[in-house]
């Protein structure tokens, strides 16, 4: 393998989220990736940063496919994908498992395993810190739309949420864009993580707070 295991994955990935929405899009994978950088540097482990933005740029590859109905559950669906990718390019099995692990626990879903290396950490936080701050909130907006938008429609209907498990409210889409961005805080890692996740929860604290106002919302949120 003569080309550099980053720029490879990224030039692999692409193809993959031509037909992406915009939440799950190839900028996603480069927010991560830049994020992820960010959390490493801050790190006091050691960080193999290859591992790190191959993981990144290929971990949403399943994406399109999952919301198209043709797999169910991306992650599982990228991790054999790319590991085939990279076979394919000649990198070494040890290194091709490691991004495996990275991609196949970088989501909060049950299914999912606990990352255990400090790469799979990183990619993990950094994924769930592009739904939060004030890029996250809206592409937050735009997960919802994605799921609650209704075929032939033009607009999706945010409001429903009778396919996301909340109580009726006053503002069921504005506390749905809280519940998830709070749950991914929540489920943090790492220590820069962390400190990136309070600045990003104190924007969005005033966010709501603003937002409750102009709607007239009294009480606690």
């Amino acid at each position: 393998m003569t080309q550099e295991l980053g720029p490879l994955a990224r030039t692999l990935s692409l193809p993959y989220y031509e037909d992406a929405l915009p939440a799950h899009d190839q900028f996603h994978a480069k927010r991560v990736r830049d994020v992820a950088l960010r959390l490493a540097n801050d790190c006091d482990g050691s960080v193999d940063r290859d591992i790190l933005v191959a993981s990144a740029w290929l971990h949403d590859i399943g994406r399109p496919r999952e919301r198209a109905g043709e797999i169910d559950d991306h992650d599982e669906w990228a991790t054999a994908e790319a590991a085939q990718l990279l076979a394919a390019e000649g990198v070494e099995p040890d290194r091709i498992d490691r991004i495996k692990h990275c991609i196949r626990a970088h989501s909060i879903r049950a299914s999912s395993p606990e990352p255990r290396t400090l790469e799979a950490k990183l990619l993990f936080d950094a994924d769930k810190l592009d739904a939060a701050g004030a890029r996250g909130l809206v592409r937050l907006a735009c997960i919802v739309g994605e799921r609650s938008g209704r075929t032939g429609e033009k607009y999706a209907v945010i409001d429903d949420t009778s396919d996301a498990d909340l109580e009726t409210s006053a503002s069921p889409d504005i506390e749905l864009l809280r519940d998830w961005a709070e749950e991914r805080l929540d489920t943090l890692y790492t220590q820069p993580g962390r400190r990136l996740g309070r600045t990003r929860r104190e924007f969005m604290d005033e966010f709501f707070t603003q937002f409750a106002g102009e709607i007239g919302v009294t009480g606690e949120w």
